[in-house]
């Protein structure tokens, strides 16, 4: 009973100090090549997202003609 508390408390302060501290985890991620190159793949082969960065990327450029 007391380790299944103390684990239940454990996993909260893990979660908050993780939402607290978000940016700084991901940037610490990040900044890793092999691990930005991994984030990198992953998020291409989500049609949504990877649809989203190519259309940005190769935009026609819009020019006026008049």
């Amino acid at each position: 009973m007391i380790n299944r508390l103390f684990s239940m408390i454990s996993l909260i302060v893990s979660f908050y100090f993780a939402y607290k501290y978000r940016y700084r985890v991901i940037n610490a991620f990040l900044g890793r090549k092999l691990l930005r190159k991994l984030a990198v793949t992953l998020a291409m082969q989500i049609p949504m997202i990877r649809d989203r960065m190519l259309g940005s990327v190769f935009q026609p450029e819009r020019t006026n003609m008049s």
